[in-house]
């Protein structure tokens, strides 16, 4: 049920849609407002801080709120991949990880990763809830906890799960080194070494790595920048290849940001439950959202326990605690035993840490304003390739996340701007990389959002841009 609050919210955006107020411009009074619209103080107030969660207002002290003034430039996005869908072994990835070691020199502007960078991380309030940790929990910060994880956390998690309309109890929940080892030990629950697993495609290459680390194969999937997973190309592929499990990322999907709707999760659901394949969802960006509501999650829809939720705090918190969860479903007793033979405990004082910033709304206060940040770079890095890129080049405009996927005029390979931009201290991820076995995508790029920015970083974009317009013009 939609509440009052949320209705005044969209009447504000389709003003603001209209041009009736611009961006920098500021908005009427919470007492105006609640007069214009008849509905109380509260109401209006709510709905002004529902839209700065969002990024599209700003609240300025003793002045008011304002219409952001970052929003993506239009421009022409990628078409749906058109990936083969044939099975494939995993390869290549000692060549991702020889870009990601090289994206760790301090003195390269490094486009090309998927962690943020420490200046969006909440650093202080780190700092403090170690503090109050540490002082509450003295010597017990340092022992082992349960392998399944702190039980306080998996409380604060089950909460969530609750928001997501999925009636999980902590006991449903494994804490995880992050969210890689969720969706490993997620494969290696209902998967043999050899099976074959649907992917979106392109597709994380963390992933990919995960899935080669298993020994399984990939079936590609076309997948479309906003709409996610091609349902009509998983049935066929289903009803074409032995199919063991399905892997995606739901919301905000790495690297195209796109975001199945209620519906086609609903859809995907019905669909794998009616062929009994299970569902691994991979949900590390669905707080990062630049829109009113949270998107939901698959696992909303099961009915048969067969989706296993995995989540990290790694994109949001820090990806240095380390501190992931799954929630198995059916599963849970293989995946238990897989913890135990073959998987450590998490640390206790990284679960306590998160544990505390989850309950004092440490969390949610610094998801409000890390949203915005995310949304501004996301506007700002399209405005950029807009201006400096040549005719002919593409991009994603996603509603959350971080990454950017560039799509370059034919005859640019993504391979060698990489090399030439590495020269130049440039880090990009070339697109090759999302991809099983390395050979599609050749002229596409990902950029990350999650660096700050900056004159240098601006100065980045303009140098990448002109490598491309050289190569265009054949002066390459």
């Amino acid at each position: 049920m939609k509440h009052l609050y949320e209705t005044v919210a969209e009447t504000v955006i389709a003003h603001i849609e209209q041009g009736v107020y611009n961006p920098g411009e500021k908005l009427p009074g919470v007492r105006k407002l609640s007069r214009q619209l008849h509905v109380s103080i509260a109401t209006a107030l709510e709905a002004y801080r529902l839209l700065e969660d969002a990024g599209r207002i700003q609240a300025r002290p003793r002045s008011g709120y304002y219409v952001s003034g970052f929003r993506p430039q239009a421009m022409v996005e990628p078409e749906m991949s058109d990936a083969p869908v044939v099975p494939a072994k995993v390869t290549g990835q000692s060549l991702t990880r020889q870009i990601l070691r090289a994206a760790k020199d301090p003195y390269q502007i490094n486009l090309g990763s998927s962690v943020p960078h420490a200046d969006f991380l909440p650093a202080h309030a780190l700092l403090q809830a170690t503090g109050k940790v540490s002082r509450s929990y003295g010597k017990r910060c340092f022992d082992a906890d349960e392998l399944l994880g702190n039980q306080e956390l998996r409380r604060q998690i089950a909460k969530r799960m609750v928001e997501l309309q999925c009636a999980d109890s902590p006991e449903d929940i494994v804490v995880t080194h992050g969210a890689r080892e969720a969706v490993r030990l997620a494969l290696m629950a209902v998967c043999e070494p050899g099976d074959l697993i649907a992917i979106e495609s392109p597709t994380f290459y963390g992933l990919l790595q995960v899935i080669e680390s298993c020994g399984m194969e990939a079936l590609e999937i076309p997948t479309h920048p906003r709409d996610g997973l091609s349902l009509d190309a998983l049935q066929m592929a289903i009803e074409q290849w032995p199919i063991k499990a399905c892997l995606i990322v739901s919301n905000y999907n790495n690297p195209l940001g796109s975001c199945m709707s209620d519906e086609r999760k609903q859809a995907l659901v019905e669909l794998l439950e009616r062929h009994e394949i299970p569902l691994i969802e991979d949900d590390v960006y669905g707080d990062l959202g630049f829109g009113l509501r949270r998107p939901a999650v698959c696992k909303a829809w099961s009915r048969q326990g067969q989706v296993l939720y995995c989540n990290s705090f790694a994109k949001t918190l820090s990806p240095g605690l380390r501190v992931g969860w799954l929630v198995p479903g059916r599963y849970m007793a293989r995946v238990e035993n897989l913890k135990y033979m073959k998987h450590q405990a998490v640390p206790t004082l990284n679960q306590l840490i998160v544990a505390h910033m989850l309950e004092q709304g440490g969390y949610d206060r610094y998801l409000r304003h890390v949203r915005q940040e995310y949304a501004r770079n996301i506007a700002l890095t399209v405005k950029a390739v807009s201006q400096y890129f040549p005719e002919g080049t593409r991009v994603t405009q996603p509603e959350g996340g971080f990454a950017l996927w560039v799509e370059l005029p034919n005859g640019v390979d993504a391979m060698e701007l990489h090399r030439r931009a590495s020269r130049e201290n440039v880090i990009i991820a070339p697109g090759p990389l999302f991809s099983a076995t390395q050979r599609k995508y050749g002229n596409f790029i990902r950029l990350s959002c999650a660096v700050p920015w900056n004159d240098r970083l601006e100065n980045a974009l303009s140098r990448l841009g002109s490598m491309v317009a050289d190569v265009v013009a054949g002066r390459l």
